[in-house]
């Protein structure tokens, strides 16, 4: 068998160093991480940035993966998916009490791939297949993990976008105070594949007052109930370090 070839090995280091960054590290950083020279590790990235699998902030000079790398990892048969998150889609909205999407994107846009009604007696309308305002919970973790860069365009609104999307990515979760109706909100989390990568966002909607305390933050317990149930599917895809 030949032997490995040590550029593609440096890279993928890299790339695994950038996907865990959240967007956060320059190249000195990167460098030290992986064991490289500065100069070697530029080098690469130029490469890398070349091909568009990663992006660099042309103001703070930091690094995230790119929306070719993010395309190609995200490719997932959706009945896949849909059949890996149904046990944990019904255990959540049993649990919490309210409805719960699963997310992917199509293009540009925020589809639904997966639905379960709420747990109680009222009318509802199946939503697989419908596209989603971006600006909601579930498009924002779908945007925030697919489009690193948001906000380098100028402009206060696409600066303010930006920060919130990078606040998704740090902390693990989104949130949205309006969903479709005045007083429904919601709350999602990314789910990652094989390759680590965000592939799908799950979620669930229902009335503020149930989602929110006062003060617009999430409840503790609602909100841990929709990142474990996340890092669950995660599992299921098989997803590293989930």
């Amino acid at each position: 068998m030949p032997g490995s070839v040590q550029s593609i090995e440096r890279a993928a280091a890299i790339l695994q160093v950038v996907a865990g960054s959240g967007g956060t590290l320059g190249v000195t950083d990167i460098a030290e991480a992986v064991g490289l020279a500065k100069t070697t590790a530029h080098s690469l990235l130029r490469t890398l940035l070349q091909v568009g699998f990663v992006e660099q902030d042309p103001a703070t000079g930091r690094y995230a993966l790119g929306v070719a790398l993010l395309r190609l990892g995200s490719t997932l048969d959706t009945n896949e998916l849909r059949a890996r998150a149904s046990n944990w889609a019904d255990a959540l909205a049993a649990r919490s009490g309210h409805a719960v999407r699963l997310a992917a994107l199509a293009g540009d846009e925020v589809v639904v791939v997966h639905h379960v009604f709420r747990p109680d007696d009222s009318a509802q309308l199946l939503e697989v297949g419908t596209a989603l305002p971006s600006g909601c919970a579930l498009g924002k973790v779908l945007r925030a993990h697919s489009h690193p860069h948001t906000g380098s365009r100028s402009g206060a609104r696409s600066s303010a976008v930006a920060t919130e999307l990078a606040e998704v990515r740090a902390r693990g979760w989104a949130a949205d105070r309006v969903e479709h109706q005045p007083g429904v909100g919601g709350i999602a989390a990314p789910v990652r594949g094989a390759g680590g990568l965000v592939v799908a966002a799950l979620g669930i909607t229902g009335a503020q007052s149930a989602l929110f305390d006062v003060r617009g933050t999430p409840r503790p317990l609602v909100l841990s109930m929709v990142t474990d149930a996340a890092h669950a599917v995660s599992r299921e895809l098989g997803a590293p370090g989930a």
